[in-house]
Parts: structure tokens; C-alpha cells; sequence
């Protein structure tokens, strides 16, 4: 079985909570590329983003993920799992540290089982995901008018395969473009760190680029302090993050916000 069609068998259909915001939509002149956060923007999430997990869920879903790979769990599992995500997460030298949870589930799970298989099974028990409407048809629409595509996400290695599962392609054939994506597991660093968003600028000029995120504190901020012009996705009432209590956040204002993934080619002149 691949990664996808585990993803797909272990997915239900989500809708989107509506928020009570209005869209404002510019129009938004001279962008050449638009860079998306994945979940709560492109991606319904369940528990509202990755790792945010519903702890009397844990036990559980522990236990199913360890069946599903034809495995007994170890004893005290699940709370070792966190232990060791927050040891590692401890000894690193960044200030928003990351894991690469492959590591994490092999040294709970030692290596005779299918470490990626395990890990699938228990993220999509703990954090259902589903397309936000109209995914592909935008990004088709974007990709169409010769918009380079791109992502910043706090990630694992299965997110990528969330586009395989729901959109029957991988992130390349849906026009996105290697040069200007980046996934927190890679660089061991999370959001709201800048240093995610610099490695974008690195290959795209961040003033001729839209980041698309719907979290003001880890995707807006970070985003306009290296310099990307930036829409607030405010389309479900489980992942909008305005951060209103943020200082951080209290003089930063989205260039656009949209409600619907829709609104985006009209926005951009």
C-alpha cells in the first residue's frame, strides 16, 4: 500500500467551520508567485493544524496505529512518544525547534516495524485531513496564468503525499515548484521562525510573492518581516488564528483575506 492510499483509506470528508470574516480582496498587482501554508489552509485539519492532538485521543489511536502495522504496542507508549518528541525538541539550539518524526517513532518503535506506515496510521487517527473546497481548481487557476506555486508548512514526510491522497497528483504536477518549498521537518526549525520564509526568498523576490497562511502569529508575521506580501486564508473557524492577544501581531496587517481558496485568482490583478 502506498503512503497516499493509506492516507485516503484512513480520511473522512470534512467541511470547513465558516468564520464571520468578509473577504478583502485587493486586487493585488505584480505578484509572480504565491506561497500557501498546507494545513488549516489547503488542508481541513481536524484538530486545526499538524501535532495539535486531542490527548484522550492518544492512548487509542496508539494502539490502533500499532495493529494496523501488525505490531503490539510497547507499554507506556503513548506517553513516551511525547517524552521523546520533547527531548529532542529540548536539545536543539533553535528557538523554534522541529523533529523529523521518522526518529521520534524509531526509537519508540525500534526497527523491525514500518516506521512511516506507523506513523501514518497515527497521525490520520489524531488529525483528520480533507481538501479545502475548490483546491485543485485554484491552484489550476494560478498555475494556468504562469504563477510560480510554493509552500511553508510546518510538516512531516507525509504531507506531500496528502496532495497524492486527495488531488491524485504530487505537489510538482500541481504546479508547485521545488525551489520555493520548505517543510519544518527538513530544516529541524517551526514556525513562527523567519528562517523558514528567508529560504524562499532565497529563489523568489518575497516583494513579487503572495504567502497565503491562516495563522497571523506563525504565517503572517514571519512572512511579511522577510518581506512577502500576504493573504490571511480566514475560510474555517478551526484554524484561523488571529492572535489578537499577540503583540507581535498587533500592528500586522494581510495585504488580502480570503474566505474561500476561490477568491484568490480574482484577487490578483
Amino acid at each position: 500500500m502506498t503512503h497516499a492510499e493509506r492516507i485516503r483509506n484512513l480520511s473522512s470528508p470534512l467541511e470547513p467551520l465558516p468564520t464571520n470574516e468578509q473577504p478583502q480582496l485587493g486586487p493585488l498587482e505584480g505578484i509572480e508567485s504565491v506561497v500557501f501554508d498546507i494545513y488549516g489552509t489547503l488542508i481541513i485539519s481536524g484538530s486545526g493544524d499538524i501535532g495539535l492532538i486531542d490527548e484522550s485521543n492518544r492512548e487509542t489511536a496508539m494502539r490502533e496505529a500499532f495493529e494496523a502495522v501488525g505490531a503490539t504496542m510497547p507499554t507506556d507508549a503513548s506517553t513516551r512518544f511525547y517524552e521523546l518528541i520533547r527531548e529532542d525538541r529540548e536539545a536543539s539550539q533553535v528557538e523554534h525547534p522541529e523533529v523529523e518524526i521518522r526518529e521520534i517513532w524509531q526509537k519508540l518503535a525500534g526497527d523491525e516495524i514500518d516506521i512511516e506506515a506507523l506513523a501514518i496510521e497515527y497521525e490520520c487517527r489524531t488529525n483528520v485531513v480533507w481538501p479545502m473546497p475548490n483546491l485543485v481548481e485554484s491552484l489550476a487557476s494560478l498555475r494556468d496564468r504562469g504563477l510560480r506555486l510554493g509552500s511553508v508548512s510546518n510538516a512531516q514526510f507525509y504531507t506531500p503525499h496528502l496532495f497524492e491522497a486527495f488531488c491524485n497528483a504530487p505537489l510538482d504536477q500541481l504546479g508547485f515548484d521545488p525551489e520555493i518549498q520548505v517543510f519544518s521537518f527538513d530544516l529541524r526549525e517551526g514556525k513562527p521562525s523567519t528562517q523558514l520564509y528567508a529560504e524562499i526568498a532565497k529563489n523568489q523576490n518575497p516583494k513579487q510573492a503572495l504567502f497565503v497562511g491562516n495563522d497571523m502569529l506563525k504565517d503572517i508575521w514571519p512572512a511579511q518581516t522577510v518581506g512577502f506580501k500576504t493573504a490571511l486564508f480566514a475560510g474555517d473557524q478551526r484554524s484561523l488564528r488571529k492572535r489578537d492577544d499577540d503583540a507581535r501581531v498587533a500592528e500586522t496587517c494581510p495585504d488580502l483575506v480570503i474566505t474561500d481558496l476561490s477568491q484568490l485568482p480574482v484577487a490578483l490583478a
